[in-house]
Protein backbone atom coordinates (compact mmCIF):
# COMPACT_ATOMS: atom_id res chain seq x y z
CA UNK A 1 0.00 0.00 0.00
CA UNK A 2 2.65 2.70 0.61
CA UNK A 3 4.62 1.51 -2.34
CA UNK A 4 1.21 2.78 -4.46
CA UNK A 5 0.78 5.59 -2.51
CA UNK A 6 4.63 6.71 -3.29
CA UNK A 7 3.98 6.09 -6.59
CA UNK A 8 0.41 7.88 -6.92
CA UNK A 9 1.99 11.20 -4.60
CA UNK A 10 4.92 10.69 -7.43
CA UNK A 11 2.76 11.38 -10.16
CA UNK A 12 0.21 13.84 -9.06
CA UNK A 13 3.62 15.67 -8.33
CA UNK A 14 5.01 15.52 -11.91
CA UNK A 15 1.82 16.79 -13.16
CA UNK A 16 1.53 20.05 -10.76
CA UNK A 17 5.25 21.47 -11.74
CA UNK A 18 4.09 21.24 -15.43
CA UNK A 19 4.39 24.77 -16.94
CA UNK A 20 0.94 26.61 -18.51
CA UNK A 21 0.32 25.54 -22.15
CA UNK A 22 1.63 28.43 -24.06
CA UNK A 23 -1.24 30.62 -25.20
CA UNK A 24 -2.24 30.12 -29.36
CA UNK A 25 -1.67 33.23 -30.63
CA UNK A 26 -3.41 34.44 -33.97
CA UNK A 27 -3.97 37.59 -36.02
CA UNK A 28 -7.05 38.61 -37.13
CA UNK A 29 -7.39 41.07 -40.03
CA UNK A 30 -10.97 42.38 -40.18
CA UNK A 31 -11.37 43.51 -44.12
CA UNK A 32 -14.45 44.76 -46.51
CA UNK A 33 -14.18 45.24 -50.20
CA UNK A 34 -13.04 47.88 -52.02
CA UNK A 35 -10.95 48.91 -48.98
CA UNK A 36 -7.49 50.86 -50.39
CA UNK A 37 -5.63 49.95 -47.16
CA UNK A 38 -6.50 46.20 -47.25
CA UNK A 39 -5.47 45.85 -50.62
CA UNK A 40 -2.01 47.97 -49.81
CA UNK A 41 -1.28 45.76 -46.97
CA UNK A 42 -2.45 42.42 -49.07
CA UNK A 43 0.38 43.68 -51.69
CA UNK A 44 3.41 45.01 -49.04
CA UNK A 45 2.99 42.47 -46.09
CA UNK A 46 0.40 39.47 -47.09
CA UNK A 47 3.21 37.51 -48.83
CA UNK A 48 6.29 37.14 -46.58
CA UNK A 49 3.72 37.32 -43.53
CA UNK A 50 3.57 33.81 -43.16
CA UNK A 51 6.98 33.36 -42.84
CA UNK A 52 8.15 36.10 -40.62
CA UNK A 53 8.58 35.32 -37.08
CA UNK A 54 5.30 37.51 -36.52
CA UNK A 55 3.90 35.27 -38.82
CA UNK A 56 4.86 31.99 -37.22
CA UNK A 57 4.14 33.61 -33.76
CA UNK A 58 0.43 34.41 -34.57
CA UNK A 59 -0.87 32.88 -38.01
CA UNK A 60 -3.69 35.17 -40.25
CA UNK A 61 -7.13 34.48 -39.92
CA UNK A 62 -9.38 36.69 -41.98
CA UNK A 63 -12.96 37.76 -41.05
CA UNK A 64 -15.45 39.83 -43.19
CA UNK A 65 -16.29 43.73 -41.37
CA UNK A 66 -19.88 42.68 -41.69
CA UNK A 67 -19.63 38.93 -40.60
CA UNK A 68 -20.65 37.24 -37.13
CA UNK A 69 -17.73 36.88 -34.99
CA UNK A 70 -17.47 33.04 -34.74
CA UNK A 71 -18.10 31.80 -31.74
CA UNK A 72 -14.33 30.81 -30.48
CA UNK A 73 -13.34 34.37 -30.99
CA UNK A 74 -14.07 37.18 -27.92
CA UNK A 75 -13.67 40.77 -29.06
CA UNK A 76 -13.16 43.76 -26.44
CA UNK A 77 -15.46 45.66 -29.10
CA UNK A 78 -16.50 45.54 -32.78
CA UNK A 79 -14.01 46.50 -35.12
CA UNK A 80 -15.70 50.01 -36.84
CA UNK A 81 -13.05 50.20 -39.97
CA UNK A 82 -11.16 47.91 -42.19
CA UNK A 83 -8.38 46.89 -41.71
CA UNK A 84 -8.73 46.34 -38.22
CA UNK A 85 -5.97 43.92 -36.89
CA UNK A 86 -6.71 41.41 -33.62
CA UNK A 87 -3.79 39.94 -31.84
CA UNK A 88 -5.92 36.87 -30.13
CA UNK A 89 -4.52 34.80 -27.37
CA UNK A 90 -6.49 31.52 -27.56
CA UNK A 91 -9.61 32.81 -29.25
CA UNK A 92 -9.66 36.56 -26.73
CA UNK A 93 -8.29 39.67 -27.68
CA UNK A 94 -5.15 41.44 -26.45
CA UNK A 95 -4.33 44.14 -28.52
CA UNK A 96 -5.52 45.82 -31.99
CA UNK A 97 -4.28 47.84 -34.42
CA UNK A 98 -6.67 49.79 -36.09
CA UNK A 99 -6.00 50.68 -39.86
CA UNK A 100 -2.52 49.85 -41.84
CA UNK A 101 -0.20 52.77 -40.98
CA UNK A 102 2.48 51.63 -43.62
CA UNK A 103 4.86 48.85 -43.26
CA UNK A 104 7.78 50.79 -41.54
CA UNK A 105 4.94 51.25 -38.75
CA UNK A 106 2.98 48.21 -38.90
CA UNK A 107 6.02 45.61 -38.22
CA UNK A 108 7.07 47.33 -34.65
CA UNK A 109 3.39 47.76 -33.70
CA UNK A 110 2.51 44.09 -34.34
CA UNK A 111 5.72 42.63 -32.66
CA UNK A 112 5.23 44.81 -29.07
CA UNK A 113 1.29 43.23 -29.47
CA UNK A 114 2.84 39.97 -29.56
CA UNK A 115 5.95 40.39 -27.05
CA UNK A 116 3.13 42.01 -24.41
CA UNK A 117 0.89 38.95 -25.26
CA UNK A 118 3.55 36.37 -24.71
CA UNK A 119 4.42 38.34 -21.56
CA UNK A 120 1.44 38.02 -20.59
CA UNK A 121 1.07 34.24 -20.76
CA UNK A 122 5.03 33.46 -19.53
CA UNK A 123 5.65 32.38 -23.22
CA UNK A 124 8.62 34.91 -23.65
CA UNK A 125 10.77 34.02 -26.17
CA UNK A 126 8.64 32.19 -28.10
CA UNK A 127 8.40 35.22 -30.99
Amino acid sequence: MGRLFCRIAVLLGAFAVQPAAAAELRLLMIEQPGCVYCIRWDAEIAPQYPVTDEGKAAPLTRMQLRDEVPEDITLLRSAAFTPTFVLLADGHETGRIEGYPGEDFFWPLLARLIRDAQDASGNVGEQ
